[in-house]
């Protein structure tokens, strides 16, 4: 399959994975709306100079993925970034390095560790699903620190429920590895230390085998995107509700 280029990313001060989810096609030939939906990395780093170039996207709700501690220490966007601010975190496990074996490689550690977060935390994702498909939550924006692994697990579910193709849903995963060399120059000069200790693979890498391994992983246990947040409590009528709002 050839799939293009997609996503619009947004370029601001300090925040570097911010991007508009648009022009995605369905299998029924509909497409996810423009400026209905982004995403991002840690909206904490937004300054007084992103202000109107922020305020020109629309959001109305930020959605906070974070944990609390991480709140606590790198603070939550600020309040002139939407009129909405909603904190839900995920419930999964925290990643130990000892884990990561590169004979088996990246994309297999972040699908083990997608898949540990969509065991741990469906009822928090469906819960999160349910607020972008709101009408009253209007556009929204979803982030967590890196804007690559929790959002990254929550746009591709939503992606899925849309109908669009799961080797789309990676290839719009994937393209966070663009960000990545932006964020690492500025963190070489911002983060004391952060030079002299690079980050490991797999916190700069989005493989887009790491999210088709994680779709199709939940395929295989649970049925279907869908049957899974079903029974993790996802409101009857939440997917013809985000349909409806983000499709056009």
């Amino acid at each position: 399959m050839t799939i293009e280029a997609t996503g619009s990313f947004i370029p601001f001060q300090a925040v570097f994975n911010f991007r508009e989810v648009s022009g995605l096609p369905t299998a029924d030939g509909a497409r996810v709306r423009s400026r209905a939906l982004y995403r991002s990395d840690t909206l904490s780093r937004l300054c007084d100079a992103d202000r109107a170039s922020f305020g020109e996207l629309g959001v109305d709700t930020v959605i906070d993925l974070r944990r609390a501690e991480e709140i606590a220490t790198l603070g939550r966007a600020p309040e002139w970034a939407a009129p909405a601010y909603h904190h839900r975190h995920l419930e999964h496990p925290f990643w130990r390095a000892e884990d990561y074996d590169p004979g088996r490689g990246v994309a297999r550690y972040l699908a083990d560790r997608y898949g540990e977060l969509i065991k741990h935390g469906a009822a928090d994702i469906a819960g999160v699903i349910s607020l972008v498909a709101a009408p009253e939550s209007g556009t929204p924006v979803v982030h967590c620190v890196a804007g690559k692994d929790r959002t990254g697990t929550v746009i591709a579910l939503i992606l899925t429920l849309l109908g669009v193709d799961e080797e789309i849903v990676a290839h719009e995963y994937a393209l966070t590895e663009l960000a990545d060399p932006a964020f690492v120059a500025w963190a070489n000069v911002n983060i004391p230390g952060f030079a002299e200790k690079p980050p490991v693979p797999y916190y700069v890498s989005t493989p887009p085998e790491a999210m088709l391994l994680t779709l199709r992983e939940v395929v295989a246990a649970y049925g279907s995107a869908e049957a899974l947040l079903t029974a993790a409590g996802l409101p009857a009528g939440t997917v013809d509700r985000l349909r409806a709002k983000l499709l056009e």
